[in-house]
């Protein structure tokens, strides 16, 4: 009955867009809110119609006989893709992560702004590096690779096999991991120069009492983190391309 409604060739793309599809809809630069949902959706499709034709014979099951079987198969396609997407949206959160804590440092904790990759309030420090690390991904090609890595799953996820979750939930787990890492990484030039910072205000403010220390340190705080940013900007990136790539890279099968 399935067979005489739906024809295998329309199924196999079926499946494909439903594990593609899943994947672009947190993907960076491919999953941003800010992008018409009929754009990512033919943007979707046509990755399909492309990608299908070249995955090797076998590896897209035949339909099912049942409906329960062939829910069953796309529910299942559709947790790996989301999954794949997830680890990539989760690396990106490294820098909202970072750019928190060098707005906390830098007094700039309060001065919210819209954060377009997060979708949601966000540092302006934070901000600037998402978007700026956004740039830089699409410059590099390296949203080819996150397309990369969807085609290569299927070399570790067949479509219909039983879905490892022990292991998924601990390479998600991995990757929150990575992220505060990197945010941390991107911090540290702020942390390590706020602390001393601090420590000199501290001094200060106990041989001199009068002295009205905090009007004098918040120009300055927001001041010297400036240009911090400017200076350690280039490496600030680099870390977090590294590590973005470091994760990645297993899933596309160049490493």
């Amino acid at each position: 009955m399935l067979a005489e409604l739906l024809p295998d060739q329309v199924f196999a793309l079926l499946l494909v867009f439903v594990r593609l599809g899943s994947a672009m809809m947190l993907m960076p630069g491919f999953g941003e809110n800010y992008i018409s949902p009929r754009v990512r959706l033919l943007l979707a499709l046509t990755v399909t119609v492309v990608i299908q034709p070249a995955l090797p014979q076998g590896v897209i099951p035949a339909l099912p006989d049942s409906a329960v079987a062939m829910f069953l198969l796309i529910l299942g396609e559709a947790f790996v893709g989301l999954f794949l997407g997830s680890l990539a949206r989760i690396l990106m959160a490294a820098l909202s992560i970072g750019g928190m804590m060098i707005a906390t440092v830098t007094g700039l904790a309060n001065a919210l702004t819209n954060d377009p990759t997060a979708a949601q309030q966000g540092s302006i420090a934070g901000s600037f590096l998402s978007t700026l690390a956004l740039l830089i991904i699409i410059i590099l090609d390296l949203h080819h690779l996150l397309l990369r890595g969807v085609i290569e799953s299927y070399a570790l996820f067949l479509p219909g096999q039983s879905i490892l979750v022990g292991d998924v939930s601990q390479m998600i787990t991995r990757g929150v991991a990575r992220a505060f890492l990197l945010g941390f990484q991107i911090a540290s030039p702020f942390i390590a120069v706020g602390l001393i910072f601090n420590l000199g205000l501290g001094l200060l403010s106990r041989l001199m009492p009068q002295m009205q220390v905090f009007f004098i340190a918040i120009p300055l705080q927001i001041l010297i983190g400036m240009g911090i940013l400017m200076i350690a900007l280039p490496t600030l990136i680099g870390w977090f391309i590294s590590g973005f790539q470091d994760v990645m890279l297993p899933f596309a099968g160049l490493n």
